[in-house]
């Protein structure tokens, strides 16, 4: 279940600021949304909008269509500004509708990674120590990052782990436990909220990632491949 603010004058001045700003040759980590980012929501859609309803619907003798709409009003009502959204077995749990986790494995195979994203990491992991910032919470991510977990040297929920969204709080946290300053972090990530504004806010240098150019910023990524060179010019 994801989303983007409204993009306004403080994300374009702030993206503006990141992309213009002097470069030094600190960067240490580079960190990595998950869905949007490096997966696709492929395998969360199908959980949110496919899974959840038809369970949904065979439990209280409801068809799809109407059982679509129950839990899509009970979505609406709790808004992803808390953390319940994020929380799959809360929703199966208020559903009854048994274990997420096993209905979660039995959707395995709708993980589906970008095209860019092995090639990228296998081009920096051995350059930068590579980090997971995510808001998906951890039973996800076991699913979501099966594949390309042995790429990342720390991974952070901020749902599970700091019990909160991708605050600035968040990414102060996660930059204490990694060791570093913020300037020494390069984020990317497709949330303008929480992957560009919120650590950018902190000194992160922070990129947004907008595969289907649908924020009309012509600083934001399209691609993870566009991020390589902009490491490279880093250590110029």
């Amino acid at each position: 279940m994801g989303g983007n603010f409204g993009q306004g004058a403080t994300a374009i001045k702030v993206l503006k600021s990141v992309v213009m700003r002097k470069r030094d040759n600190g960067i240490a980590v580079v960190s990595f949304d998950v869905e949007g980012t490096l997966v696709t929501t492929d395998f969360s859609s199908a959980i949110w909008f496919e899974l959840i309803p038809g369970r949904y619907s065979r439990r209280h003798g409801l068809n799809f269509e109407e059982a679509t709409m129950k839990v899509r009003q009970a979505y609406d009502s709790i808004g992803d500004q808390r953390l319940e959204w994020y929380d799959v077995q809360y929703w199966f749990t208020r559903f009854d509708l048994g274990d997420a986790d096993i209905a979660m494995e039995e959707l395995q195979p709708k993980v589906q990674y970008y095209p860019d994203t092995k090639d990228v990491l296998k081009q920096l992991q051995n350059k930068y120590k590579l980090s997971v910032a995510s808001g998906s919470p951890r039973p996800f991510l076991k699913h979501l990052l099966r594949d390309i977990e042995h790429n990342f040297s720390s991974i952070y929920s901020s749902t599970s782990d700091y019990q909160q969204v991708k605050t600035a709080d968040f990414w102060s946290a996660m930059c204490r436990d990694l060791g570093v300053d913020p300037g020494q972090v390069i984020h990317v990530g497709d949330h303008m909220q929480f992957d560009f504004v919120e650590p950018a806010s902190i000194g992160i240098k922070a990129f947004h990632l907008d595969r289907n150019r649908e924020s009309g910023m012509a600083a934001s990524l399209q691609s993870l491949n566009e991020l390589v060179p902009l490491l490279a010019d880093t250590k110029k």
